[in-house]
């Protein structure tokens, strides 16, 4: 099959690559969670401290780390089944009652236990089974042609290196297909197949799972997106949905859409991370009432006439543009998914990730819609981690609209039209993030977009596409930002993953430049013409908050409350959603109002026309460690500032 030649042609680069940002199989396999000692915890520590140095040359992009599952030799990896070893999984039946994750035990052994054994989740559980060519017929073949979506080290569970036995648990969620749990030996650089459990499945592994909405094209209009295992030929895809009380419910038809493995644009997600993605839907749910809850449920109607039904949830529909009502905003970015098991832990590679997501859900009901402004799961060409995280973020997405910027690690691929010339996404080229995710952008191959939430109008650019002057893009901003009406929807809110305004990061100031190369150049006289309040960025992991800026001057001396008349532009980096954080320059710019290395998110408040609070909390206790607050009339929107006076004429 095509796929393993791949992977044999590509084996050389992986290991390479592999090699200059690996952390070593022998070192981390001795860091069991009961059984650690000292002396393995200090190698630990410096192996880890050399890793975090090298990242940044593994490629080109400074923010990128390196996704776990990459550090697997798949293309390595060899069949050496061993007589005395074993692995068994309970329950073989998940989801008896419609869950759509579920817990299992993992039992396995074998005589010649080794620290370098390690337990890998297969999905589908068919992995070895001759979907590679033979190698008796292709010398040289890999024996494996897919990566895990998982892995543990056999030495989590207390006492395998004594018995030869150990017991630990995973977590797995519905991901249309069943799985199969395979012991190796030889560590992650030498992989050697030694037993592989039966099978173990969902009842209904094709059921409709993880809503996700996002707001339409206009403020009356909802969008509902989930992933199943139904094609359109099998079942018909809808939402049923109503107002809260309302006696008889609308069904609305869905779209349906997926991506193959043609559509990928390199290695790993065109090889050894390939997985089918299953089928994507999506219901447009309109002429909604402004702030009225509505209710809903995913279906798919079989030929036979009966349903497979999701699960109920509600939802509230978005304001009326310049509606006069609370309304809460939560903005963050490069938030990356974890794993609640424990696995792939020894990457620490978005090490936060869980605790942003649990406290955003833990405060469901105190905020209206969420921005994650790029570099969302981390899958770098292992599209098996998009339905995880897509499971990590339902509790959030199935109630509240969930909108999405396009990052490095979605988008960028060489000589495929992004602006960097990079292998940010693992050959995904934005492939799986606009299949997966709507947003309402006129071309989903170019991710930028305007959505209008009451007071607010936010403009979602697009970093991994040119923005400077002339091109497409920078027409879309500047209409963006020209066309919205001050008087009724005061907060004018810009947002892009790559740092386009000011950052302290220390790459940046390394660069000279505080910013992406040419990132504001073109666009600050736009931000100052149209009076944007707030610009947000990502892909730097950790949170910055400017003084109010344009040109590089600070406009006000005032830090925590601004009246009046605003003279320039206040920049946020908020990319410390989960992923590993990223360092700042030991010289704090005189612009710099604000800093904390840590993981977090930014909370907008708008109480009315004229009163805004900006807050940012920590994820590890949803706290409140920077504000300010923005006080103002539409007089004081409409007054003449550097570079953003109209002109008048001397005529009566």
């Amino acid at each position: 099959m095509a796929p393993c030649r791949l992977c044999l042609a590509i084996g050389t680069k992986r290991l390479a690559r592999a090699q200059r940002a690996h952390i070593g199989s022998r070192p981390v396999v001795h860091m069991g969670r009961r059984g650690a000692v000292a002396a393995a915890a200090a190698v630990l520590v410096a192996v880890a401290t050399v890793v975090a140095g090298m990242v940044p040359a593994a490629r080109a992009s400074p923010a990128e780390g390196f996704q776990p599952l990459s550090k697997i030799a798949v293309h390595r990896a060899t069949v050496e089944l061993d007589r005395s070893a074993y692995v068994r999984a309970t329950p073989s039946l998940l989801g008896d009652q419609g869950e759509d994750t579920e817990w299992v035990t993992v039992k396995y052994g074998r005589a010649n236990q080794s620290v370098d054994d390690w337990i890998a989740v297969f999905s589908p559980a068919d992995f070895d089974s001759g979907k590679c060519p033979n190698p008796a017929q292709y010398p040289g073949e890999p024996l494996l042609c897919t990566a895990p979506i998982k892995y543990q080290y056999a030495n989590y569970s207390a006492n395998y290196m004594y018995w030869g036995k150990g017991s630990i648990r995973f977590q797995l969620i519905n991901q249309r297909a069943d799985f199969a749990f395979a012991l190796f030996t030889g560590g992650l650089e030498n992989p050697k197949l030694v037993a592989v459990s039966a099978p173990i499945a969902f009842k209904n592994p094709k059921a409709p799972v993880f809503p996700r909405l996002a707001q339409g094209k206009t403020h009356d209009e909802m969008t509902v997106t989930w992933t199943s295992g139904y094609d359109i030929s099998e079942a018909y895809p809808f939402v049923e949905w109503g107002m809260a009380g309302a006696a008889r419910p609308t069904r609305t038809p869905a779209g349906t859409l997926t991506f193959n493995q043609g559509s990928m644009c390199g290695e790993p997600a065109r090889t050894i991370g390939w997985r089918d993605p299953g089928f994507i839907h999506t219901a447009f749910l309109r002429d909604l009432w402004p702030n009225k809850e509505y209710y809903y449920k995913i279906g798919h109607e079989l030929p036979d006439g009966s349903v497979v039904w999701g699960k109920p949830y509600t939802f509230r529909a978005p304001p009326f543009p310049g509606q006069n009502s609370l309304q809460r905003i939560i903005v963050f970015g490069d938030m990356g998914k974890a794993e609640r098991d424990g696995s792939n832990e020894f990457a620490n590679y978005q090490p936060g990730s869980l605790n942003t997501t649990d406290t955003l859900v833990e405060d469901l009901d105190n905020y209206d819609i969420v921005f994650h402004i790029g570099d969302l799961p981390y899958a770098n060409g292992y599209i098996s981690q998009w339905d995880q995280f897509t499971a990590q973020v339902a509790p959030i997405t199935a109630k509240k609209p969930y909108m999405i910027a396009s990052g490095n690690h979605e988008r960028d691929w060489p000589n495929t039209g992004s602006f960097f010339d990079v292998e940010d996404s693992g050959g995904e080229c934005g492939v799986p993030a606009e299949t997966y995710y709507y947003y309402p952008a006129e071309n989903r191959a170019n991710f930028w977009y305007k959505v209008d939430y009451g007071m607010f109008r936010f403009c979602i650019a697009d970093s991994e596409h040119d923005w400077r002057e002339g091109t497409a893009q920078y027409k879309f901003i500047e209409r963006c930002l020209s066309t919205v009406d001050r008087k009724h929807q005061p907060w004018l809110i810009f947002a892009a993953h790559r740092v386009l305004g000011y950052s302290s990061n220390s790459w940046y100031a390394m660069e000279g430049s505080f910013e992406e190369p040419e990132g504001r150049e073109s666009l600050q006289k736009l931000w100052q013409k149209y009076r944007v309040d707030i610009a947000f960025f990502g892909h730097v992991h950790n949170y910055e908050r400017t003084c109010p800026l344009y040109q590089s001057q600070c406009m006000t001396n005032e830090k925590s409350h601004y009246s009046g008349t605003m003279n320039g532009t206040i920049f946020v980096v908020a990319g410390g959603g989960g992923s590993h954080l990223s360092d700042y320059t030991t010289a704090i710019p005189m612009w710099s109002i604000f800093r904390d290395r840590d993981f977090g998110f930014v909370k907008l408040t708008a109480f009315n026309h004229s009163s805004l609070l900006f807050e940012y909390k920590k994820s590890s206790d949803g706290k409140v460690y920077d504000s300010f607050t923005i006080e103002r009339d539409y007089r004081d929107v409409l007054s003449c500032v550097h570079d953003s006076c109209w002109p008048t004429t001397l005529a009566t």
